[in-house]
């Protein structure tokens, strides 16, 4: 039977999922992100739930309590919730509150996914990462005492004062010695996983500002949590471009700004040469994705685009996902292109348009949606 402290954590637990799944859409519009805290958790802002008080009933009606005072006035002296000493001006407003949580990665997962409705991954390939695991299966008769198995251990002294006639029904004590314990052992259990790199290929070229970077930034955040939850080993590689394409960093992605013209498929060039080099589509799952305005250099580079993407990017990729980010400068006929191309219902090309913030959510799902 459950500990009524652990009902009452998880209950509190449930309340506080629905509360961020339901905020969840203003959440991300805003740009906000949980923070990593390094022990595979996430910390998530929102705003404080109250918790449950009593509530004064009539004074006419009798019963505990009742005596001289007002209500509302201090317990045995005590200060009232905003006295006492402190710096500023009492106030007669509610202070900012706010609350912060720890959700795993899973829990994260589980909101968006259930908020979008999203399927399952079902990667392609082989199972290439192999992993070690040990489960305790078996009973050692050596090993630390932290493994001890105090209940083997009891029926091991127990068969042996037996044996021995050494145990007395009157007074049963049983006191094991050494060669009576027993200890958890493990079994080595070699497992297979699938595993997935990412791709990221970004436009940084001058009509790429900084409200269409924070975009893609919450954005792949988002992806990258989602497919972080279906795959046990996950790569992330970063590639921007104008009218050149170059591999940085993450930091890098996201604060450069160039003021060149754009390439497209410089950017393509670059992610079949890395997908050709470090991952065989037989053992990877590999997911790129382009975000730009829509605007490239000419129809022969578009043409160009599209022939990388037939011939090398399409066939070794679970799916090839697009994202327009909306901007004033941006003509948007990659887009076009791409959609004349590739029809809605086209096996590995995804084309979501991203007009801002609000339409985040709706991106992720145009991307995820399939279950690829």
């Amino acid at each position: 039977m459950d500990h009524p402290i652990k009902r009452d954590h998880s209950r509190f637990r449930k309340i506080v999922k629905g509360r961020i799944r339901d905020n969840l859409k203003k959440y991300v519009s805003r740009g906000e992100m949980p923070s990593p805290k390094g022990d595979g958790t996430y910390k998530i802002p929102m705003p404080s739930i109250d918790t449950p008080r009593f509530k004064f009933g009539d004074k006419n009606q009798g019963g505990m309590g009742q005596g001289q005072g007002q209500e509302g006035d201090p317990v045995d002296g005590q200060p009232q919730e905003g006295e006492g000493p402190g710096e500023g001006e009492v106030g007669n407003t509610e202070g900012n509150k706010e609350l912060e949580v720890d959700l795993s990665l899973e829990e994260l997962a589980h909101i968006l996914g259930e908020e979008l409705a999203l399927p399952n991954i079902e990667p392609k390939g082989k199972k290439s990462i192999q992993s070690t695991t040990n489960k305790y299966t078996s009973i050692g008769m050596t090993g630390p005492n932290s493994l001890k198995h105090f209940k083997r251990t009891y029926r091991e002294a127990m068969k042996r004062q037996m044996s021995t006639g050494t145990y007395d029904y009157i007074n049963p004590k049983v006191i094991p010695i050494k060669r009576d314990f027993r200890f958890r052992a493990s079994d080595a259990k070699v497992e297979y996983q699938n595993s997935a790199v990412v791709i990221y290929m970004m436009d940084v070229s001058g009509s790429m500002g900084d409200e269409q970077k924070e975009i893609v930034r919450t954005e792949s955040f988002w992806i990258n949590l989602w497919l972080k939850s279906q795959y046990k080993d996950i790569e992330i590689r970063y590639i921007i471009h104008d009218a050149s394409a170059k591999e940085v960093d993450e930091e890098t992605f996201f604060k450069t700004r160039e003021s060149g013209g754009t390439l497209i498929s410089s950017a393509l060039k670059l992610c079949k040469e890395i997908i050709q080099k470090d991952y065989d589509p037989n053992e990877w799952n590999i997911y790129p994705f382009h975000f730009s305005d829509g605007d490239n250099w000419s129809q022969d580079d578009t043409k160009l685009c599209l022939e990388i993407l037939d011939n090398d990017i399409l066939p070794a990729s679970n799916v090839f996902c697009y994202g327009q980010v909306e901007s004033r400068y941006g003509s948007g006929q990659f887009y076009k292109d791409l959609a004349q191309k590739y029809n809605e219902d086209h096996e590995k090309v995804i084309l979501s348009k991203i007009k801002n913030k609000e339409a985040i959510l709706d991106s992720i799902k145009d991307f995820l949606g399939k279950g690829k």
